[in-house]
């Protein structure tokens, strides 16, 4: 699991498809001045003198000053000058007051604060709890505040996302989709934001959630990293739940009707981490930003394929042809036995590879790379086996975020 740690906060700083990367120490800091530059006497005079004047013609401008104005040094001010400071004070906070709902957008989107913009969207929302256009765009982009490893902006950015979602499903709506464009987009992101950020945790729901984020046509959908998230929340999630029961229940037991049916549906799974592997590898293709990572992509699915069919013959094909195909939903239980049997049918159809008895852990990372022990081949002679890669850290790339995609 501390491998999905890394991907999330390693993948949030490489490979953009859309905007540039963001989260960076000085856009948090941003609002200090640099060595509080430009606060001598005569400077604060002149900030002053472009605040009064503009109160009236021009009070963006005034705000500007005023803010300037009050961020340098104080010092013990007389009274004349605490009068001062008292009202450039109010007339700051009444302005970002009336224009806060704006300033999310624009330090969002454009000066990719995410901090600052989740400050101000918390002050709305404090007061505005349904105010949709804020939970969408903070939603949205919450996915972005990862590489702060700042747990509040990730548990409200995942709150805020699921908010949106519920408003959005029964009738809310945007006026101007902004940067966004499209409610579609919006849907996707949104429900992206909570599948990367609790994943590590909840592999299972988050699954669901990342599969709705590749249902839109939006850059989401061309990443290589929405696939390899999706199959290692399949590895992590319900492959690992299976593979501990299957353990529990039938290792080394003479094998039953029950074995076999529990072991088709482990291979359902299974099937379902070779289809994003191969669409990772796929999109990834010759992008140097990706090159480590597409290897360990490659490893992962030379893996379970081999162990799937015994041999690599026809993987090359797969991966060529792979996103011709839409993304399989996740699988429905089986509660019968393919017509099949389990043990010749090859991968891409019911049933699949049958082990001597036993699977193994499960313990995926969650991240695109290998799993643990997996169940046992046939050709094995072991109990179970354990993929080369298991232990490879992933560092996969951000996909595109919101904003205007790519086109």
């Amino acid at each position: 699991m501390n491998k999905i740690k890394t991907f999330l906060t390693i993948g949030a700083t490489v490979a953009m498809l859309a905007l540039p990367v963001a989260a960076k120490t000085a856009l948090i800091t941003q609002d200090k001045p640099a060595a509080q530059e430009g606060c001598s006497d005569q400077a604060k005079d002149a900030l002053y003198a472009t605040f009064r004047e503009n109160l009236q013609k021009d009070q963006p401008k005034a705000y500007e000053a005023g803010k300037k104005y009050l961020a340098c040094p104080a010092g013990t001010p007389n009274e004349n000058q605490q009068k001062i400071i008292d009202y450039v004070t109010r007339f700051v906070t009444r302005y970002e007051e009336a224009t806060r709902k704006g300033r999310v957008n624009e330090v969002l989107y454009n000066e990719k604060n995410y901090p600052e913009a989740f400050k101000i969207g918390r002050e709305i929302l404090a007061t505005e709890p349904d105010n949709v256009a804020v939970l969408v765009h903070l939603g949205a982009n919450g996915y972005l505040v990862a590489p702060l490893k700042n747990d509040q902006l990730v548990t409200e950015a995942v709150q805020y996302s699921r908010k949106a979602l519920q408003l959005l499903e029964s009738g809310k709506t945007l006026d101007d989709w902004g940067p966004l464009q499209t409610k579609d987009v919006g849907v996707a992101y949104l429900n992206y934001t909570i599948g990367a950020l609790t994943v590590e945790k909840d592999p299972s729901n988050a699954l669901k959630n990342l599969i709705k984020s590749a249902q839109y046509e939006t850059p989401l959908k061309k990443s290589a990293v929405t696939y390899a998230l999706i199959a290692g929340a399949y590895e992590t999630g319900p492959y690992a739940k299976m593979s501990d029961e299957y353990k529990t229940n039938f290792l080394n037991k003479d094998e039953t009707p029950e074995s076999k049916l529990a072991l088709a549906n482990i291979n359902q799974i299974v099937d379902r981490m070779i289809d994003g592997y191969a669409r990772a590898v796929a999109l990834a293709g010759t992008d140097a930003k990706l090159a480590a990572q597409k290897t360990q992509w490659q490893d992962s699915l030379k893996q379970w394929y081999t162990f799937r069919n015994k041999s690599e013959t026809g993987m090359t094909e797969m991966v060529a042809s792979i996103l011709s195909k839409p993304l399989p939903p996740e699988p429905t239980p089986l509660t019968s036995l393919p017509a099949a049997p389990a043990a010749t049918t090859p991968i891409g159809t019911s049933g699949g590879a049958t082990p001597n008895n036993g699977t193994g852990n499960g313990a995926g990372n969650g991240a695109g790379n290998g799993a643990g022990s997996t169940t046992k081949p046939a050709a094995t002679t072991t109990a179970t086996t354990t993929p080369a890669s298991a232990n490879t850290k992933a560092a996969p790339a951000k996909p595109g975020t919101p904003g205007k995609p790519r086109r």
